[in-house]
């Protein structure tokens, strides 16, 4: 039987089990709530299925209280980076990479996006799979996209999304849990991209990021290729800054000045690296001072997936740590 039928049939028997076990939430009947109906009509879902869906979706306090306050914002880096960068963290993701080394051989060389670059995103985001988020993801994004007006427009968006992805994937959408945001899977991806960039590695028609590690890693590398990975380009590099323009540190993340360019204004590079390459300069808070650190163009990469400088160089110097326990395991 073709994929596809499969599909159409899982779909039916999931919107069968919604409407019968559904009963009337915190949204039923919300104008708001029956644009985003409407909206995934629009592209295929059935009316019934979605209004059950959401019929049953909670507005949890514990979520807004949650987005009010994410870790970027509140600790330093010295204290941030202590969350991800740890010893039992690297261990885990050697016995990760080890377990799922044909997928990883295979994912790198296909997309040029380093294993330990992999492997670290899925242990900073899930801790190898086995943190994957608590919360209902249609709770999650109904309270956000109802109940959170700073971001409603954005989280109403992935709302929708998600009602179209679990039902083409004939997936129940009441039981995917995911973050506080709805981010979901391995690699904790929000609706949207999952849609965009989730991919299928063992061909079974369906890009299973929840519970099929192989699919989880082939959609993290193809998010960094699709969001201009460089393969064999530096990442990040310490430097050295003299303090005679504070004002580079401004620019945000996107590399805007060229290597060269930020050595004349004082800040250079700690070790060898091309004075043509584009990048950022980082002032981060160490313990006993500043950090400078010279961000890259594959940095910004790793920052498409967290728009935190600190969540990139956690990610990378955890993967670091990876690469040196597979090499010393071999």
């Amino acid at each position: 039987m073709e994929m596809k039928t499969l599909l159409k049939q899982a779909s039916a028997v999931a919107m069968a089990l919604v409407v019968a076990d559904a009963s009337a939430g915190d949204y039923d009947g919300s104008p708001a709530a029956l644009a985003v109906i409407d909206a995934a009509v629009d592209q295929g879902v059935e009316r019934d299925w979605a209004e059950a869906v959401i019929a049953a979706a909670e507005r949890k306090q514990s979520i807004l209280d949650a987005i009010s306050r994410p870790a970027e914002k509140t600790k330093p880096w010295h204290e941030y980076r202590q969350i991800f960068v740890t010893d039992k963290r690297a261990r885990e993701g050697v016995a990760f990479a080890q377990e799922q080394a044909a997928v990883l051989s295979d994912v790198s060389a296909r997309t040029g996006v380093p294993q330990e670059i992999i492997v670290a995103i899925i242990g900073v985001e899930t801790f190898y799979g086995r943190i994957a988020g608590s919360y209902r993801v249609v709770d999650a994004l109904s309270t956000l996209a109802f109940d959170y007006p700073k971001r409603s427009p954005f989280f109403t968006k992935e709302l929708e999304h998600f009602l179209v992805l679990s039902f083409q994937a004939g997936k129940d959408p009441l039981s995917l849990t995911g973050s506080y945001a709805g981010a979901m899977g391995y690699g904790q991806f929000m609706p949207s991209s999952y849609r965009a960039y989730a991919r299928d590695h063992d061909g079974d028609g369906i890009a299973d990021i929840w519970s099929n590690p192989a699919d989880a890693i082939f959609s993290v590398a193809n998010y960094f290729v699709e969001h201009g990975w460089q393969a064999g380009e530096p990442v990040v590099v310490p430097a050295v800054f003299n303090g005679a323009a504070p004002d580079i540190f401004e620019g945000g993340l996107k590399p805007r000045f060229t290597v060269g360019e930020l050595a004349e204004m004082g800040f250079a590079p700690l070790s060898s690296t091309a004075v043509n390459l584009k990048a950022t300069a980082l002032n981060l808070e160490g313990v006993d001072g500043p950090e400078y650190w010279l961000a890259l163009e594959n940095f910004y990469t790793i920052t498409r997936y967290n728009h935190s400088a600190m969540y990139a160089l956690s990610v990378w110097q955890l993967s670091q740590a990876i690469a040196e326990g597979l090499a010393a395991s071999q």
